[in-house]
């Protein structure tokens, strides 16, 4: 199992260049395998649609200030030569696939081959009026959207004619250095998605909170559609967005919060370094190929060597 770190681009008193391009070399350095970015349009004042991750739909604080994904990217390619460079995830939709191929070509070919283009279709009815595009009939929509984008990396002349999207016959170009395209992560949870994924993607973005009962299922719909399209399940690589909060056992202001964890029931991820590990190590047990700390929300989300060093401790157990 590979592990990757999400880049502190969120939040004003997280985000900034000099914090990104810390933790970028930082884990470069130190081996991990790649780093992430998400997108976010709009921080709602009167939301039409509520957030999915939180149990009372309130959008995360750190969303009100957010960097470009692919501007981010490009900064730490420039920054870095080895590390993998991720979206997780843009939202395809809310971006014409002529710019958008060119953008993530563009990255890949600036940072020598290091680009994933994880997308989704997204869930927030408000960005999709800020963007102007319908939001019903989003699958449909995105089927064609992959289609068009790999068409539009890996083909000299490229002419479409959808329900959605029109290109005349024209040549449209660079194309990214990675061959036969960039590498497709999709996120969502719909059998849909499932299905988009088996036709069209090389991987599947997750996101794990408290349990893994759902994801184990997820995985099994995934290689039921694989199946059905004559796909070997083992093409399609699984990441999953961890929240780690490892607890600090010998800090005195902690301890007592730590032992009260040991006797009741543990949020998973959650718990002294033991713990959490041994939570990654059945992550990694149930399929799971990569994974994407997430400790933008975290009490180290400012301290980058905590960071780093957390993350390595925890890499110990999967090794």
């Amino acid at each position: 199992m590979q592990i990757g770190l999400r880049l502190p681009q969120t939040g004003r008193n997280q985000a900034s260049k000099g914090s990104i391009v810390h933790l970028a070399k930082e884990a470069e350095n130190a081996g991990f395998n790649s780093l992430w970015v998400l997108e976010r349009l709009l921080w709602p004042i009167n939301p039409l649609s509520l957030y999915p991750g939180s149990t009372d739909g309130k959008f995360p604080e750190d969303w009100q200030y957010i960097f470009d994904p692919l501007e981010t990217l490009t900064c730490v390619a420039a920054n870095t030569s080895k590390i993998a460079l991720g979206t997780s995830v843009i939202d395809m939709l809310f971006h014409n696939p002529v710019i958008l191929a060119r953008r993530f070509a563009t990255l890949d070919i600036f940072s020598d081959g290091r680009a994933v283009a994880g997308f989704g279709i997204g869930w927030s009815e408000d960005e999709y009026r800020a963007s102007g595009i319908p939001f019903i009939n989003r699958g449909k929509r995105a089927d064609e959207y992959i289609q068009l984008l790999k068409m539009l990396w890996t083909e000299d002349i490229v002419e479409f004619i959808g329900e959605y999207y029109n290109i005349p016959a024209s040549k449209v170009s660079p194309k990214p250095v990675q061959k036969p395209h960039i590498p497709i992560y999709l996120g969502g949870y719909s059998q849909k998605t499932f299905a988009r994924i088996a036709k069209h993607a090389n991987g599947w973005i997750c996101t794990i909170r408290d349990s893994l009962s759902q994801v184990r299922l997820n995985i099994e719909k995934i290689k039921e559609e694989c199946h059905k399209v004559n796909r070997d399940p083992k093409d399609i690589n699984i990441a999953a967005i961890l929240y780690p909060n490892v607890i600090d056992s010998d800090d005195t202001d902690n301890r007592q919060g730590h032992e009260n964890q040991r006797e009741s029931s543990r949020i998973l991820l959650n718990g002294d370094i033991d713990q959490v590990g041994r939570d990654l190590l059945e992550i990694k047990n149930i399929g799971i190929g990569n994974v994407i700390f997430n400790y933008n929300r975290s009490p180290i989300s400012n301290n980058i060597d905590g960071i780093i060093d957390v993350s390595k401790k925890l890499r110990e157990f999967i090794r």
